[in-house]
């Protein structure tokens, strides 16, 4: 059958380039079934109601302070050797158009748990929004894109080695989710340590919630009890964190209300 042939775009070159070093990494995936109704009830008390993917990622930020090996890699150089941060640098997959093609580009936060809930989700929508070459992360990626195959190749597995520059380049763990969607991925794949996903939120705060991890790095226990402290954080510090949120809006409502009298 005679077909058309499609030049593979830059993005899709730096798709297959991430599955290349993403398949032979020995992952595991482990997934508790998480009831936040607490989270739930603290959100829908907002007029401005915070994106699920910044509190999931501060969350996780928090999570990966009391949780150690969830700021480990594994690296090659110049021995291979486990490396730790003393921080996290979130990697987040957003889908963006360009070039007439729905396009997955990693936008990079420093930091997350040290950053406001609001601030989280101001830089997630310019991510989500502004011109993608207006991003300096998306416009380094595209260019990188255009380099030959052997080059990328090499750049991608000293930047996945170095210890010390890895996070620079790749992050320290990648949130990847389609629950606004109303589907999950069960099986997604990345080049890091571990990968938080999670599936469509029920209306009584019920949600799956999934962390799949490099094996050389830990082990399925912790991964099991770090999902148990996960709800914890998102029920309280996080859930907390929303609802001083909305106080805050409600205060400053009352506050003009009585000037404007």
């Amino acid at each position: 059958m005679r077909g058309r042939s499609i030049r593979l775009s830059a993005a899709r070159r730096l798709v297959g380039d991430l599955m290349r070093f993403s398949i032979g990494i020995p992952r595991v995936t482990v997934q508790r079934q998480m009831r936040i109704g607490p989270l739930a009830d603290a959100r829908n008390a907002c007029d401005a109601k915070p994106s699920w993917t910044a509190l999931f990622l501060k969350g996780y930020g928090l999570l990966a302070l009391e949780v150690v090996e969830l700021r480990r890699a594994y690296v090659k150089l110049p021995w291979p050797r486990l490396y730790e941060y003393p921080e996290s640098v979130a990697s987040v997959a957003h889908e963006r158009e360009y070039g007439g093609e729905r396009i997955v580009l990693l936008g990079s936060i420093k930091t997350p748990e040290r950053k406001s809930i609001e601030q989280l989700d101001v830089l997630l929508r310019e991510a989500r929004s502004r011109p993608v070459m207006d991003i300096k992360q998306f416009r380094r990626a595209l260019k990188f894109a255009k380099f030959p195959a052997p080059l990328r190749w090499i750049g991608m597995w000293f930047g996945l080695n170095l210890g010390r520059q890895r996070p620079r380049f790749f992050g320290t763990f990648q949130l990847s989710v389609y629950s606004g969607l109303g589907a999950e991925s069960l099986n997604p794949l990345t080049p890091l340590t571990t990968l938080l996903n999670y599936g469509p939120i029920g209306p009584d705060g019920s949600v799956a919630v999934r962390i799949l991890y490099d094996h050389r790095v830990m082990d399925g226990a912790n991964v099991a009890r770090a999902l148990e402290r996960f709800e914890a954080i998102l029920n309280n510090e996080i859930a907390n964190e929303v609802k001083a949120m909305s106080s805050g809006n409600l205060v400053s409502k009352v506050a003009l209300g009585e000037s404007s009298k």
